[in-house]
């Protein structure tokens, strides 16, 4: 499907357009789940609202974002995937001018999941640069430099949005939402050309239904069920039921289908649910530690070090997004030259070893070590094993299906997100200790992760060869 180079080079100049297009694209969409973390309290002060009805409202974007990316990309192979990105982008635009202008937390509620159909950029923007770059070694360092973002826009973006709520109010920031997401869709309608699969010709909407309901009904609980004490455990059981009767009636409607939206033979091979099932121990064991429990104990001001929101950002989040952004191209190179599965499990044993290493350390409230754990961790996991894993799902979809694979791995990284705090949390309220001044639940909780993340190494070794993507040796 890629067209080769001519004797004037030009298709370096069109793949290097093409790649500006695709990273502002994940870029626009990185600034959506990042950028107004720090804007949560001037939310609330400006729409009289409580923290628990604004964290909803944040609930709502990841939940509408992993949704989306159950079926876009392969609505992407049947109908085009430009006209899908440029599609998902707009409705990004919309959402953001609908939050912006919200007055009321309904309103920036549908904002918010109107903003959430931005959710498959990155795995969509990877299918169409793996339709045009071919070639192993530079295809993995150009996945890289799109994946890297995907981990925070080099701390910058949870700095700016701080800034902008700070100086101009919420809405400030999603104004400036607003306007990368439209220049994502300038670019992305201009500066990429139009890809699909020629034998696609039909969506299976009734599979989409049912996959999104289970999906979307798990995801809810998890969040619910992240509440410990304060939750409604019926609604819970509830949801759970409902997710696991609608996978049935989506296994059944698939295994029948015409044009299925995954065919049951695909869900069965190692190539599909081994890749899955390691990106959600991955991110059950690394996300909650790295975006909850280690800023939670540096502000902490009796376990902890008592540093201030800003002071925390600066010290864990920032040298975590900026370790993984220098990474990422390095690391999707050495996946093409050594081997996806070598540089995944390299990449998931320095994300324990790091770990480790903080848990060690954190009795000794050394704000070195914090930073020194920080930057490790956003090598090890931002930088290598998030790359390979988002790689490792476009690389392994098959040929006649290319947005199955990565739509259900984006879900897959949202599904780990949930449980991870559902699950860590968890630890950290059952070991909760009496004396205040003690660290022993970030301590437990930590080692839970890390027993998680040796699963996901062990489930590695599951993982097919994608020897297509591979180099030569």
């Amino acid at each position: 499907m890629a067209r080769g180079a001519d004797a004037t080079g030009n298709r370096t100049v069109r793949v290097g357009v093409l790649v500006t297009a695709l990273l502002t694209a994940c870029v626009a969409f990185q600034l959506n789940a990042s950028m107004l973390s720090p804007a949560l309290r001037s939310i609330q002060s400006s729409l009289h609202a409580t923290a628990a009805e604004v964290g909803l409202t944040q609930t709502a974007f990841f939940t509408s974002a992993a949704l989306f990316s159950l079926f876009l990309p392969r609505l992407g192979d049947v109908i085009g995937r430009r006209k899908v990105l440029v599609g998902m982008l707009a409705l990004m635009a919309v959402g953001c001018v609908v939050a912006a202008l919200a007055t009321s937390v309904p309103m920036l509620f549908a904002g918010r999941i109107l903003q959430g159909a931005s959710g498959p950029a990155v795995p969509l923007c990877l299918i169409m640069l793996r339709v045009e770059v071919t070639e192993p070694k530079r295809y993995g360092t150009l996945l890289g430099v799109l994946t890297a973002v995907n981990g925070g826009v080099a701390g910058v973006d949870s700095l700016a949005g701080g800034f902008l709520a700070d100086k101009h109010g919420f809405q400030a920031v999603f104004w400036a939402m607003a306007a990368v997401a439209a220049i994502a869709t300038v670019m992305a309608a201009t500066m990429t050309p139009e890809s699909k699969v020629a034998n696609a010709k039909r969506m299976d909407w009734p599979g989409v239904g049912l996959l999104v309901v289970s999906v979307g009904s798990l995801l809810i609980a998890l969040n619910e069920a992240g509440k410990l004490a304060a939750a409604n455990w019926s609604l819970v059981a509830g949801l759970t039921v409902i997710a696991a009767i609608s996978f049935g009636l989506f296994w059944r409607t698939e295994a029948r289908g015409s044009h299925p939206l995954v065919a049951t033979r695909h869900l069965k091979v190692r190539s599909t649910w081994a890749i899955l099932l390691t990106t959600v121990l991955t991110m059950t064991g690394v996300f909650a530690v790295m975006n909850g429990l280690i800023p939670a104990f540096a502000q902490d001001a009796k376990a902890g070090l008592g540093m201030t929101a800003e002071q925390s950002a600066w010290w864990t989040l920032t040298p975590y997004a900026l370790a993984g952004l220098a990474m990422g191209p390095l690391a999707g190179r050495l996946a093409a030259t050594f081997g996806y599965g070598r540089v995944l499990r390299l990449g998931l044993v320095g994300a324990v070893a790091s770990i480790v290493l903080m848990i060690v350390t954190l009795p000794a409230h050394s704000h070195v070590m914090l930073l020194a754990g920080s930057l490790l961790v956003g090598i090890t996991y931002a930088g290598v094993a998030n790359i390979v894993l988002n790689g490792l799902g476009i690389v392994l979809s098959p040929s006649e299906n290319p947005g199955f694979l990565p739509g259900l791995n984006a879900g897959a990284f949202n599904l780990g997100a949930g449980l991870s705090f559902a699950v860590l949390y968890a630890v950290n309220t059952a070991v909760m200790p009496s004396d205040p001044t003690s660290s022993a639940g970030y301590t437990a909780s930590m080692i839970a992760g890390v027993v998680i993340l040796a699963a996901a190494i062990a489930t590695s070794f599951l993982i097919p060869k994608p020897t297509a993507a591979e180099a030569d040796s």
